[in-house]
């Protein structure tokens, strides 16, 4: 079948149209035929070669997509022939990355996808979704009434955890370095979309908070913006700290002073019944239409090395996919 190969570690100029044979499925496997894959930043990384984990090469990437099981195993429950789902790789073994044909993986990694979601928005869930949702519910336990910050709100991750930071009856304050970014987050349901907040500009967030700041701050960028976010954060408030790229100073006497949390979090630290509680959390939101993802671009399967440069540019909003419309 067909498949992106990348036989050396590089850059986006390193994927290659190629044929790879599937395994057969055993009892508790499923075979998935792709309509579309999303592409992370920890996809573009791990291409690099510099990401935390490196696969054998030649390898297929790819840890989240969308389509129709064709296969299923003796054992497997969850899931049919002629299921519509989206895959999420990390947790559950993946035997082949999502940017194919078609793919085998445990059945753990398969959930449903609602009809009213598209096979593009299914392919933009997956780390995202599960991002969000473990973030908001499991290490912020956000609850009604409370005030949440999401400080660069514009991405997918932070797109999805607006939408269901609403959903769990959050205020929502959101910030995006650009207008298309800022229109993006309004859209998304955030009460109040402001700039990225600075050391010095603080108090733009403590004056729509009653000056007491919000009760969570969910942190893409710490090594920037964590001190701000500990001169932000309510007294007793939490911070949750997604993504970090370096070093930074902070003051610890602001966590003193407030007796605030942070929290760090990666995804894969979840034991199989948390990613199992997590993966049923988003499910269930996603048939309520509580959100949806937001899809950036879909580039057709012969131009997915322009859509890994798309992410390693970062200059758009929302979610970037492979389309497999054909194979």
């Amino acid at each position: 079948m067909k498949a992106i190969l990348i036989k050396q570690f590089g850059g986006a100029e390193q994927l290659q149209l190629g044929n790879v044979s599937l395994p057969c499925i055993h009892e508790h496997h499923v075979k998935v035929k792709l309509h579309a894959a999303g592409i992370n930043p920890s996809d573009v990384y791990t291409a690099t070669g510099t990401y935390a984990v490196k696969p054998n090469l030649p390898y297929t990437p790819g840890n989240d997509g969308a389509g129709v099981v064709v296969e299923v195993g003796a054992d497997v429950k969850n899931v049919q022939v002629g299921d519509r789902v989206f895959v999420v790789g990390g947790k559950s073994k993946v035997f082949t990355g999502t940017m194919a044909a078609e793919m085998v993986c445990e059945a753990t990694a398969v959930h449903p996808l609602p009809e009213h979601v598209s096979f593009e928005q299914g392919a933009g869930l997956g780390v995202p979704a599960l991002t969000a949702y473990r973030a908001l519910v499991d290490r912020a336990q956000v609850k009604a009434g409370q005030t949440v910050f999401i400080h660069g709100a514009s991405g997918a991750v932070g797109l999805i955890a607006v939408q269901m930071a609403k959903h769990l009856g959050a205020t929502v304050i959101g910030t995006a370095s650009r207008e298309e970014g800022k229109a993006l987050v309004k859209e998304a349901g955030a009460d109040i979309v402001l700039d990225h907040i600075t050391e010095e500009t603080v108090a733009s967030v403590l004056d729509v908070t009653n000056g007491e700041g919000p009760d969570v701050i969910i942190e893409f960028l710490a090594n920037v913006n964590l001190q701000a976010d500990l001169m932000l954060v309510k007294k007793r408030g939490v911070i949750v700290v997604i993504g970090n790229r370096g070093d930074i100073t902070i003051n610890p006497r602001l966590m003193m002073q407030k007796e605030c949390d942070v929290r760090g979090m990666v995804l894969w630290n979840m034991t199989q019944e948390e990613y199992e509680a997590v993966a049923t959390g988003v499910t269930t939101m996603l048939q309520q239409q509580a959100f949806a993802p937001v899809v950036r671009q879909a580039f057709p399967f012969e131009e997915a090395s322009a859509a890994f440069q798309e992410v390693i540019d970062g200059t758009g909003n929302g979610k970037v996919v492979v389309t497999m419309e054909g194979l």
